[in-house]
């Protein structure tokens, strides 16, 4: 992250997901869709294919290549 006035901005890696703006009351949380924070940690979701990508079911493991 980078502080800014009273608040600090969230990237992963250099996208910004959002921001921390911190306030008398304590911290707010303005992240974008598909982040969430869970107690002290920030999460996104993410698609896992639930079957092989087929470009790589005939690979020859024992030499290496795909």
């Amino acid at each position: 992250g980078k502080l800014g006035n009273n608040e600090m901005n969230l990237f992963v890696e250099k996208e910004p997901i959002g921001k921390i703006r911190f306030t008398n009351e304590g911290a707010q949380f303005d992240l974008k869709q598909g982040y969430e924070k869970e107690q002290s940690k920030i999460f996104t979701y993410a698609d896992v294919p639930t079957s092989p990508d087929m470009k790589y079911v005939d690979c020859d493991d024992e030499n290496g290549w795909c």
